[in-house]
């Protein structure tokens, strides 16, 4: 055990004051894992002890939610809506009572998501969404045609996002999760209502992406160059899989700084924050935890650790878990995300689609929460990354918009495959590449009967261009 020597600052003497007794300690204590027996310390008292605030404070367990005008329950949400969905067979309009799989829906997707819930209530195991960030902007692609409006007020974004946020709930499966990309106009209102919709207790990162170059240099605020991520999931009973990153060369050479006969390896502690009162927090070879921490695996995991050579015991008798890097090594993915720019800022094969994302990003979303033949959802699916990375990692898909421009640009991104297009290709040059792309036999294109009907013509030309 670490006690500190010699240094006054923590040795405190016994003192009373009032009827209350303060016991001195020689240890550090952590702001974590402080333990319910401990004695109270003069150090532990608050300035605001003797009184209380005139006005009581909310409940521990008081649920925290918007209020607003038009915010419609959920029961009324979830009743059944007769719908009526089209696709084409052989160029002859053609019902149908189920949306399929590997389907690319035109829809407004509060529609779409209610038509999905029909035959796909807990079944879908993950969804992302890149829903309008509440911008107040207008979007174009490349060719200027427009895609999108962003226009929507505080009070109308919420409402608008949390009808379809409950409409996802009930669609995912019981280990499912949803990945949710924002701006910073609207993340702590989105925060909020994921909180009500999916419970505060199933929240698992915010993530933070960088998704460009510093800019904006003018402006009185530093440079916005990182979005956001809201990762949740349906309940305790999540799957998920780190699908980790290939380690970089410059930093095995500065983290994995040591070697022996079983190759490179570095040095990690075998405590953790925090006092636990199980296996981990008993002694191990007549040692302790440190105060106000525990060990990291039982005294029987270390005790198999040490046999095999893997426990490292400094001069001092201090000792540490040694962690190995084989050749395939791969770094645990963390909350922030700096090697997934957006494809219109890097020479990468994209669309030209205003707001599409980065295709490896969504691959590793879907690794991480999805197995082969796993159900994945994007209800705002735009130029159709999504769909293309769960399409290439074997998993059945499903996309809804109600753009016609991103409907057009999913069907020739499948028909026709990406090409390089970003901020600093080189026209110059040709890459020689294998284009992803699917036949017409491989996905769907489904309408909604109410919007073939208003927009007919419009409807009728974008069947021509998936077939």
């Amino acid at each position: 055990m670490n006690k500190i020597k010699d240094h006054s600052l923590y040795k405190k003497p016994v003192l009373g004051y009032n009827n209350l007794t303060f016991i001195s300690t020689d240890y550090v204590s952590m702001a974590t894992g402080i333990n319910k027996s401990e004695q109270l310390s003069i150090d532990s008292l608050l300035a605001d002890s003797a009184k209380s605030e005139p006005f009581p404070l909310p409940t521990n367990a008081q649920d925290v939610c918007f209020v607003y005008q038009n915010k419609v329950s959920e029961a009324e949400l979830l009743k059944p809506v007769s719908q009526k969905y089209i696709t084409f067979d052989k160029n002859k309009k053609k019902d149908i009572d189920v949306i399929p799989v590997d389907s690319l829906v035109l829809a407004d997707n509060y529609f779409g998501l209610k038509k999905l819930l029909e035959s796909y209530a807990s079944k879908v195991k993950l969804i992302y969404l890149d829903p309008p960030y509440g911008t107040g902007m207008d979007f174009q692609s490349r060719d200027l045609k427009h895609a999108y409006r962003d226009v929507m007020g505080i009070a109308p974004w919420l409402e608008f996002m949390r009808r379809r946020l409950i409409f996802m709930r009930e669609l995912l499966s019981n280990d499912g999760s949803i990945y949710i990309h924002i701006g910073h106009q609207m993340l702590f209102h989105l925060k909020v209502i994921m909180d009500e919709v999916f419970g505060e207790e199933n929240f698992r990162n915010l993530i933070v992406r960088k998704k460009c170059s510093s800019k904006n240099y003018t402006k009185n605020q530093y440079p916005n160059i990182n979005d956001y991520i809201l990762f949740y999931s349906k309940s305790k009973n999540m799957a998920f899989a780190n699908p980790g990153m290939p380690a970089e060369l410059d930093w095995i050479s500065k983290e994995y700084n040591k070697k022996d006969e079983k190759g490179l390896f570095k040095l990690v502690p075998i405590h953790a924050p925090g006092i636990r009162n199980g296996e981990t927090g008993k002694p191990w070879r007549g040692m302790t935890p440190p105060p106000g921490k525990h060990w990291q695996m039982s005294p029987e995991k270390l005790e198999e650790l040490a046999n095999k050579g893997e426990i490292h015991w400094s001069k001092t008798g201090n000792p540490r878990r040694k962690v190995y890097l084989s050749q395939d090594k791969k770094l645990p993915l963390t909350d922030y995300w700096d090697k997934f720019r957006d494809a219109h800022h890097q020479s990468i094969k994209i669309t030209g689609y205003p707001t599409e994302k980065n295709l490896d990003m969504l691959k590793k979303i879907i690794e991480a929460s999805t197995e082969a033949g796993d159900l994945v959802l994007d209800p705002f699916c735009g130029s159709g990354t999504t769909l293309h990375a769960a399409q290439e990692l074997d998993r059945k898909w499903l996309g809804i918009d109600q753009s016609f421009q991103a409907i057009i640009t999913s069907i020739r991104r499948f028909n026709y495959g990406l090409k390089p297009m970003g901020d600093y290709v080189n026209a110059n040059t040709s890459e020689e590449y294998e284009q992803f792309k699917l036949s017409d036999k491989e996905f769907n294109f489904i309408v909604d009967n109410d919007v073939y009907c208003k927009h007919t013509e419009e409807v009728d030309l974008l069947f021509n261009e998936f077939n």
